[in-house]
């Protein structure tokens, strides 16, 4: 390569882009609940317009968990991520969820924070009744 194409890229990106990150948040988050006893139903599941990040089962509940990535650093927390549009578009998908499996359990939404850093490690922060619904 010549020393004029180097100079065209610009410098090496220290994050990944930003889909990579958001799945690999959802990695981090699965791996987390995997640890805590849950047991992984679906990952991001996809019906039409609809999309689950990781529906999940423990203690009787099933736990639709919605992943919200940051890298560390950002001017918002994940948890700021959570909007009402974004709890109905949640709740259509998990109605839609519930009719295609045939799941008849009751349902909890939980909220996975991950933070990712530079290196690439993740902390993962679990949010259980981060959205409240009256079934």
């Amino acid at each position: 390569m010549a020393p004029s194409d180097a100079n065209r890229r610009g410098p090496a990106r220290p994050w990944p882009p930003t889909c990579e990150t958001g799945a690999r948040g959802e990695r981090a988050a699965a791996e987390y609940l995997r640890a805590a006893g849950y047991e992984i139903c679906a990952m991001n599941w996809r019906q039409g317009r609809y999309e689950l990040d990781i529906v999940a089962r423990k203690a009787g509940l099933l736990h639709v968990v919605e992943v919200k990535t940051r890298r560390r650093g950002s001017l918002t927390p994940p948890e700021a991520a959570i909007t009402s549009r974004k709890f109905r578009a949640l709740h259509r998908a998990t109605s839609c969820y519930l009719q295609t499996t045939g799941e008849e359990a009751e349902v909890q939404f939980d909220l996975a924070a991950v933070e990712m850093a530079p290196d690439g490690t993740t902390e993962v922060r679990l949010i259980e009744h981060a959205m409240e619904y009256n079934w």
